[in-house]
């Protein structure tokens, strides 16, 4: 089988009429994945017209039939306002003033009123005090929940050295100016926006704390969010200059802690859940990740981690577990015109349990 290195190599010479360069370099070929003898891939069209983008298709499935890789399925899908002015060398003009700069302004919110506490929206922030304990997965199916619900949900990705919800939540295009405000991109009924949007493929992020604070501002300022009932926000972990940021912006702003059952990941999120605490946020849970392994044929749970962490820390920051979400992935499919490598579907036993969460902070926020 192909690695996604060759299968770019094979893709090199397709080029973009206009300004001669490969579509590989342009990263108009993205979420090349490989599973057992299929390969799925997207390709961002420049060129809207039907005969054009059956023409494309047809090129790289050609090309990749030659290479070795006769099953692909390809997503098609035409470049955004945003895309196609970057692709131009137009991006600074259109959408991005100057590096940590957004164009363009929230439609009806004046500076500062979508944060202020009269906004009416329901602030939570999710915290770790480490990485790699699912705070991001939390994060996106936690927002999912809450749409499903029928609340009007935004998510913003303040993880910002480490973005990872636009990739999480399969989400392919990039933001849209119109009338000068930037609008978030909807995805399962979520309005997300993330630096990822912003940044090359796999470009380091390298700004200094003052200037990340900047864009987060902005991603509240200069962002048209419209009507909202939560805002939600994916912290990056640990207890540096974007979470102390973000625990000055927004004082009324509310706290979830992720860990995982680990003991050392319960100690660890306990300083996040601190620093919550000296900053006057109000944490309003705990949620275990990776509680536990459940065997799909038999229904027996294996304790990985171990067991307790996350009653410990609930314990320790005088707060509840909300949930123990067990160790798994959603049963996803490439082929399926949903699909997201992260979120779970509506009906699935861990769909449920956030949707279990989603009613008890609906009950704290509005009963």
């Amino acid at each position: 089988m192909l690695t996604k290195e060759q299968i770019q190599e094979i893709l090199q010479p397709l080029t973009d009429s206009e300004t001669g360069k490969s579509l590989v370099e342009l990263q108009l070929i993205r979420d090349i994945m490989i599973k057992e003898d299929r390969i799925s891939l997207s390709i961002i069209c420049l060129n809207p017209e039907e005969q054009s983008r059956m023409d494309l298709e047809q090129q790289v499935r050609e090309l990749l039939e030659a290479g070795g890789a006769p099953n692909v399925h390809i997503r098609l899908r035409n470049a955004t306002d945003y895309e196609r002015a970057n692709l131009r060398g137009e991006s600074a003009e259109e959408v991005v003033d100057e590096p940590g700069k957004l164009k363009g302004h929230a439609a009806g919110l004046d500076d500062h009123e979508l944060i202020s506490e009269s906004s009416g929206v329901n602030f939570i922030a999710v915290a770790s005090g480490k990485g790699g304990v699912g705070k991001s997965t939390v994060t996106v199916n936690l927002a999912v929940a809450l749409a499903r619900k029928g609340k009007k949900v935004g998510l913003v990705d303040a993880d910002i050295y480490g973005f990872s919800i636009p990739d999480m939540m399969g989400i392919e295009e990039g933001p849209v100016v119109e009338e000068g405000t930037i609008i978030p991109v909807e995805r399962f009924g979520v309005k997300v926006m993330s630096m990822g949007f912003f940044i090359r493929e796999n470009s380091p992020v390298i700004w200094r704390g003052p200037m990340l604070g900047k864009m987060l501002r902005q991603f509240f300022n200069d962002v048209g969010w419209g009507e909202l009932d939560y805002m939600l926000l994916d912290l990056p972990p640990g207890t540096g200059d974007v979470a102390l940021d973000v625990h000055q912006m927004l004082p009324h702003s509310k706290e979830i802690i992720v860990t995982t059952p680990h003991a050392t990941a319960a100690f660890v999120a306990a300083r996040a859940g601190s620093m919550a605490l000296q900053t006057d946020h109000e944490i309003i849970g705990v949620i275990e990740n990776m509680a536990y392994y459940e065997c799909t044929d038999c229904g027996k749970k294996d304790y990985i981690f171990g067991r307790g962490g996350g009653a410990r820390l609930a314990e320790t920051l005088h707060t509840e577990l909300l949930a123990q979400i067990p160790l798994g992935a959603p049963d996803n499919h490439i082929s399926e015109p949903d699909f997201s490598p992260s979120v779970y579907k509506e009906e699935t036993p861990t769909a449920l349990l956030f949707a279990e969460i989603a009613d008890k902070l609906i009950a704290k926020y509005e009963h």
